[in-house]
Order: C-alpha cells, then sequence, then structure tokens
C-alpha cells in the first residue's frame, strides 16, 4: 500500500513535458480515459505543444501508453 502512496506522488511530481510543466500523473490519466495514441494523448493533456514540440516528451509519452496497454 505505501509504495503505491510514493507512485502517486512521484508521479504528480515527475514532468513528463518539461515545456508544459505536465505531470506523469496527468498523463496516466488520460491514457486510462481512453487516449491511446501520443497523439491523442497530446491533444488531452496539450503536452507536445511547448518549445521542443514533442521532442522530449513524446518517447516518455509512447513508453506510458505501452505500458498501460501491458498491464491490461
Amino acid at each position: 500500500m505505501e509504495n503505491n502512496a510514493n507512485q502517486e506522488i512521484m508521479d504528480k511530481l515527475t514532468k513528463v513535458c518539461l515545456c508544459k510543466g505536465i505531470s506523469r500523473a496527468t498523463i496516466k490519466n488520460a491514457i486510462k480515459n481512453g487516449a491511446l495514441t501520443v497523439e491523442e494523448v497530446q491533444k488531452a493533456t496539450g503536452a507536445g505543444s511547448g518549445g521542443c514540440k514533442g521532442r522530449r516528451c513524446t518517447p516518455k509519452i509512447q513508453d506510458l501508453i505501452d505500458k498501460y496497454k501491458q498491464s491490461k
């Protein structure tokens, strides 16, 4: 139980999209709510619309989508 709480805290603190300050928790919520492609996640969260145009966050988003699909 404690490990899950720590994971949730880290998800809130860890920024996936540095340009827009979007947390891993926000990305995971978008995925859980049905955004199952990078484009859908970006549209739902605004990730990838910052200065680097998604070069930094796109691989991280894809990794979170892949992990979510594997856990299903």
